[in-house]
């Protein structure tokens, strides 16, 4: 009841309508209308984890998805950030892993064949810009010089890349994401997920230990015939410092106590448990509000 006093309404920022924080914003906030009387929660599309960080920063939403990468450069105002945001972690949700799409056809075998191509690095304000741009270095080639850059949101760049007009995009979800599996399931064509794992090392040199190699497993999207291996980094659920504590401790127990409940909207809410609760994986100060729930539960996060 003084949950429901405090807020009538609670806004998620998340991202474009194919990725997976959309409709995993979508299931958690029917989830918080259960459990919460008198609550209302909306699921607003953003360009992604960069604008949802400004959002809750000005005021404009209440909750952000967003990477941890993101979040770090908004708590230091750097990069895409003018000025430091106080953005605290509620909850570590789930490794978002770079997917490299690109059809046969294209000339394209490998991370390196970008060079020359029409390529697609996600939605101005994205943290899938931020991460692709990373990647693009670790390889050694130039973002503005070697290719010809496209800003398209995940349904869009599938589109443009069924239709000729990107010969590659870059996106940063979990999987499957529903954008990645349209491409994959058209008839006469054959989808190809490129390989980046193996610039690791390469990426860590410049931007510590934020980023992990991750496989995406054959048959994870329609008529996927191999293992695909990528760099992932963690999200989390963020808001500000100033958020109430009462709701933030609802916020955090709700995702991780009904867990059961998230995985019937989306399969990545399996990833989203105790275990993975550390200071390492969110990146950021931890809110006061989620502190106290991972205290009661006895959940060590470092």
């Amino acid at each position: 009841p003084v949950v429901a006093q405090q807020a009538k309404q609670l806004s998620i920022a998340t991202g474009g309508t194919g990725g997976v924080y959309y409709p995993l914003a979508g299931g958690f906030g029917a989830i918080l209308g259960k459990e919460v009387p008198g609550l209302t929660v909306t699921a607003q599309v953003t360009g992604g984890s960069v604008a949802n960080l400004q959002l809750i920063g000005n005021g404009k939403a209440d909750v952000a998805f967003t990477q941890v990468d993101a979040a770090i450069d908004a708590v230091k105002g750097q990069d895409k950030f003018t000025k430091p945001i106080p953005v605290r972690a509620l909850v570590v949700m789930y490794p978002n892993i770079m997917q490299v799409v690109t059809i046969e056809g294209k000339g394209i075998q490998k991370f390196e064949d970008l060079k020359g191509k029409r390529v697609s690095t996600g939605s101005p304000g994205s943290a899938t810009e931020v991460f692709g741009f990373r990647v693009i270095e670790a390889a050694g080639l130039d973002k503005d010089k070697d290719m010809r850059r496209e800003r398209l949101g995940a349904a869009e760049s599938a589109n443009a890349l069924k239709d000729g007009k990107i010969d590659a995009f870059m996106f940063v979800a979990g999987v499957p994401t529903s954008a990645i599996t349209d491409v994959a399931a058209t008839p006469n064509v054959k989808m190809m997920l490129l390989d980046h794992a193996h610039l690791a090392d390469k990426i860590k040199e410049k931007y510590g230990a934020l980023y992990s190699p991750a496989t995406i497993a054959k048959g994870s999207y329609p008529n996927q015939d191999r293992d695909a291996r990528m760099l992932a980094v963690w999200n989390i659920m963020a808001v500000t410092e100033s958020f109430p504590e009462d709701m933030a401790y609802q916020l955090t127990k709700i995702m991780l106590e009904k867990r059961e409940d998230l995985i019937k909207v989306h399969k990545e809410a399996t990833n989203i448990v105790p275990e993975i609760q550390k200071s390492a994986n969110a990146g950021i100060p931890w809110h006061k509000g989620a502190l106290k729930y991972f205290a009661e539960k006895g959940i060590k996060v470092e």
